[in-house]
Order: C-alpha cells, then structure tokens, then sequence
C-alpha cells in the first residue's frame, strides 16, 4: 500500500533513541524532552514550548490556561479533526461551530464577524451569546491542512469582542503568515506529532507561547500538578500528559530534517497541481492570503469523489476522504452551528487526500496521477 502520509525515519531517529535507552532515561524526565521543547520554541519563534503526549492533550492544557471553563462557548470552524472538538468539551465548554471559506476551507472570517456581532454582547470585558447568556470565551481557529485564514484579521476581531485566540497549529509546523509562523498569533498555540504528520514523534504534541507564566503553568498541570520535588504533595487537579523522552528523541531528530520535508512537500503540492490541472472538474484548496503554507496533505475536491477513492485504494494508493463536518457527528448534532450555506457539508462531499509522504518517488505520484485520470 502506497500510504497517505507516512513517516519519514531517515535521520538520527535511531541513534538517539538508542542513547535513551543505554542511559536509562526513557521516561517523562530526560534530556531529549528539553531538547525537543528548545528546538521547538527556536523554529515556531515562540519563547517557550511544552511537550506533551499528543495534540490533544496540548489542546485541552492550552484552554484550560486560556481561562475556559464549564458552560463557556469556544469558537471553532466545522471543518476540523474531531480532537478539536474533544478538547474543548473536556473542559466542561461547548463549541460555537463555523461554516468554513468554500476556497481555503479554513473559518469563515466575514460569517465570524457576522456572528459576533448578530448573535453576541459584550459587557465588563466578557462576550456573552445573546440566546442563553453563556459567555464565548475564546476563539480556535485551526489551520486545516496547513493552510491559514486572514491571521491580521482575526486577531483584530478577538481583540475587539475580547476573546482569547488558541490555535489549533497540529497540521501547520512549518507555516508562516507574513513571514511569521504559526503558534504565536494566539496567546497559545498547540502542535501535533502524530504518524502522519510532517515530524512525528508517533505520538505527541506542544504548546507553544511567549508568556513564562503559563508555560509554567502547562508545565505543572501535564507534570500532575505536583509542586514539591521530592514528597507527593500536588495543588491542584493535574494530568499525566507530559511527552516522554524516548519519543522526544525521535522528535529532535525528525526536527533537524523538517527543512528537507517542507521542501519535498511543496515539490509533491506543485506536481499534483501541475499534472491535475484540467483534469475533469478537480479543484485545488486555495492558500490564504499573505500564507506561506506546509503542503502537509495534499487533498483536492472533485465531484468524482467517490470514484476516485475507490480506484486509488482498489490499485493499494491509500486515498481518504475530509473528516465528517463536526455538527453532522451524533455528539455534536445539539451544538450551535452558524452557517449560510452548509459549505462544510459541500467540502465533506467533495474533497480527498491523496498520498503525499516526504519519501514518496517520483514514478509513485505518476501512477497516481494516472489512476486519477482514468477516471475522468
């Protein structure tokens, strides 16, 4: 099977996991886990970075920090990977869920602006939604695929109706808006290392920020709030999801390779749209505005969705289509959707991911290329 977007293992993976485990330090504690949190903030431009057990769990700190609590709202768009969601309702909140732009499938900024302004009031510094009186606290835009919405924008617009912004950055190391890279536009941000991400540490995930205080905080609530170095005396409800070190070392090797994997990427995007190009009614994601992008996972949109999947995988070219629309999930079906024209559910409809791993051949994408067209 020719995989959607497997891992690259291709540097130094080897020998510095092998160094955790001839040292013993294979757990929370090791030098690797502060190595991988530097290397991190040096790359994001972020002052500080936590490692932690995976996205989500960098998600779940980063609202909490963020000050959301039981029955607040937060903001997301309705095109996501459901972890976005979850995180949020684990902290007791709901999501405001927001149709997404038909072009970058990223949240819609003018129906954002729509909403805030229809549906909410501000007093004493809070945004509260008008219907029931709960406040929206903070604002999550994720940067789907790797891809960025207005960030000047949408900064302004939580500014002014006072919200936090916490980005959901797990599918964007290595992108940058006007030069600046993604994680640091919000008062947190939050990365991925899953299997199929652009650096892997199998499993994990970050949380960037510039503020020393609550990376202290992150620090101590993913370490299980324990606040004296030797007796077992914690403060607070905490959590086991610190990233351990062994992975960590996976993580600083894969790191010293990034540069090279957001190269082949690109060159992998460019060909697609290259030889895709014209062919039936196939529609690329547009990049934002000002959106210097990863090329994480190259997904297209076609009405010919259906036939397309099922060529690929039929010939071992592993081919899935975009994530449910989250306000079509059974969980979820309760929670506020805003929206005109259900593009989400039109994206859904249409859209495929092809493969796209770093270490992909040149004759791969061809034959891909041509499986795709014997369709049209």
């Amino acid at each position: 099977m020719l995989l959607l977007s497997a891992p690259n293992i291709a540097g130094n993976e080897w020998k510095y996991v092998q160094e955790c485990l001839d040292t013993g330090w294979v757990s929370s504690v090791g030098s690797y886990v502060t190595r991988f949190e530097n290397v991190l903030a040096d790359f994001s431009s972020c002052k500080y970075a936590v490692a932690t057990s995976n996205g989500t769990t960098a998600l779940h700190i980063a609202l909490l920090l963020a000050g959301v609590k039981e029955r607040d709202y937060v903001i997301a768009p309705n095109v996501t990977f459901v972890a976005s969601i979850n995180a949020i309702k684990y902290t007791g909140a709901d999501p405001v869920l927001l149709d997404v732009d038909a072009q970058t499938w990223q949240m819609d900024l003018d129906l954002l602006e729509e909403f805030l302004e229809k549906e909410t009031d501000r007093r004493n510094g809070e945004l509260f939604y008008i219907k029931d009186g709960r406040t929206i606290r903070c604002v999550m835009p994720v940067h789907v695929l790797g891809n960025l919405c207005d960030m000047d924008r949408l900064k302004e617009l939580a500014q002014r109706f006072h919200l936090v912004m916490v980005e959901d950055a797990a599918e964007s190391l290595g992108t940058y808006y006007k030069g600046r890279h993604t994680g640091g536009f919000g008062l947190l941000g939050c990365f991925s290392f899953n299997g199929n991400k652009i650096v892997t540490t199998g499993g994990g995930g970050a949380i960037v920020t510039d503020n020393e205080e609550l990376k202290q905080k992150a620090r101590h609530l993913t370490t299980q709030a324990k606040c004296d170095p030797f007796e077992y005396i914690h403060d607070e409800v905490g959590y086991n999801y610190r990233l351990v070190n062994v992975l960590a070392a996976i993580g600083v090797a894969q790191m010293e390779l990034l540069p090279s994997f957001i190269r082949q990427k690109k060159r992998i995007d460019a060909f697609y749209r290259k030889e895709l190009s014209g062919t039936g009614d196939i529609r690329f994601q547009q990049i934002g505005r000002h959106a210097d992008c990863n090329c994480w996972l190259f997904t297209f949109m076609t009405s010919k969705q259906k036939e397309v999947l099922r060529v690929l995988n039929d010939n071992h070219m592993q081919a899935r289509p975009l994530w449910v629309p989250m306000n079509q999930l059974k969980m979820l079906r309760d929670d506020i959707y805003y929206t005109r024209d259900d593009r989400s559910r039109f994206i859904h409809q249409y859209c495929l991911s092809i493969p796209c791993s770093t270490n992909i051949k040149d004759v791969e994408m061809e034959a891909v290329v041509e499986k795709i067209k014997s369709v049209y």
